[in-house]
């Protein structure tokens, strides 16, 4: 699931494998680019902001340029040896080939591929709230952002990556869950907005530098996660059975026990 801590970890693969190594060759699977050449171009920086990915790239005599890609819910990027095979992904998946002389970058069903002058980053992710796994986390400004939106439900202000860049459905889930609250609950009807918030960035900030996405504290397969993915299971609290159901074109979890209807 491709959320906040995903989207870091990918850029710290991505930054093992790239940063400062000049590209030997690049092969761009998307029609908007299906002409770039980077050969030549040296890869600066692998940086992440919410769920957007950013590779900062240089070449002597040019300005700056970012390689800009979203992950989704279904796009991952891979590093392989120069002569290793690529597996995890269908071949017609792929949709960028980054080449150096010490690996090879393969990003599949990849969304939004973009490439534009670095100094005009802002036109892809100026709009996003602060970055939970950012420099510029600000939790009072991601309150005083869902704040300005009191009727919009308490989900639908976690998932809108304009208050707070990173939470996803699972996040979403598992943090209103712990809060005891009800996803339809009105901003303006939630009682502690800062300690929702709060907790929100310490889930995601938790699986920031592994790949298993616990919520629980175990890694054990089927004990990650309290609700999300859960449907009709017992409550880790209570044992009454979690529920499923559309939410803003999207699916939540929750207990009707321990998270009750207002």
């Amino acid at each position: 699931m491709p959320e906040g801590d995903t989207v870091w970890n990918t850029a710290r693969v991505l930054e093992k494998a790239l940063t400062g190594e000049v590209l030997t060759g690049s092969d761009f699977r998307v029609p908007r680019l299906a002409t770039t050449d980077l050969t030549g171009w040296t890869v600066a920086e692998s940086a992440s902001r919410g769920k957007h990915l950013l590779l900062r790239l240089t070449r002597d005599g040019r300005p700056p340029h970012t390689l800009h890609s979203h992950l989704r819910m279904d796009g991952a990027w891979r590093a392989y040896a120069p002569r290793e095979r690529w597996t995890g992904r269908p071949a017609h998946l792929i949709r960028v080939v980054l080449r150096t002389a010490r690996s090879v970058a393969v990003g599949y069903h990849l969304h939004e591929v973009t490439l534009i002058p670095t100094a005009e980053e802002d036109r892809l992710v100026g709009h996003l709230g602060p970055d939970l796994l950012g420099a510029d986390w600000d939790p009072a400004e991601a309150v005083r952002r869902i704040a300005a939106k009191p009727s919009a439900t308490i989900a639908e202000a976690l998932l809108d990556q304009r208050n707070l860049a990173g939470v996803g459905n699972l996040y979403k889930a598992e943090t209103l869950f712990l809060r005891g609250l009800w996803p339809w609950t009105p901003v303006d009807e939630v009682t502690d907005l800062a300690g929702t918030v709060e907790l929100a960035q310490k889930l995601v900030a938790s699986n920031r530098g592994r790949w298993t996405q616990t919520t629980t504290g175990s890694l054990r397969r089927g004990e990650t996660n309290y609700v999300y993915g859960r449907r009709a299971q017992p409550c880790r609290r209570c044992a009454t059975a979690i529920r499923k159901a559309e939410q803003d074109e999207r699916v939540t979890y929750w207990c009707p026990r321990c998270q009750p209807e207002p």
